[in-house]
């Protein structure tokens, strides 16, 4: 399941939630009752290493015969 980031609109916090990806967004906070949104973050997975680049995938023009 993902783990998707809220903040507390009246504190500022920033807390970290599990949760489905059918579940709708939460808009208060469980324990408060505060307005929170959630955040959009970039993903965590990173392509490092030879395959995952432009040049690394096509084969050059001088290669072609």
């Amino acid at each position: 399941m993902p783990t998707y980031q809220y903040k507390n609109l009246k504190t500022g916090e920033v807390f970290e939630v599990t949760q489905r990806i059918t579940e709708t967004a939460w808009t208060v906070h469980p324990e408060t009752g505060d307005p929170v949104k959630r955040l959009i973050s970039k993903p965590g997975i990173a392509f490092k290493g030879s395959g995952f680049y432009v040049t690394d995938s096509r084969p050059s023009s001088n290669s072609e015969g």
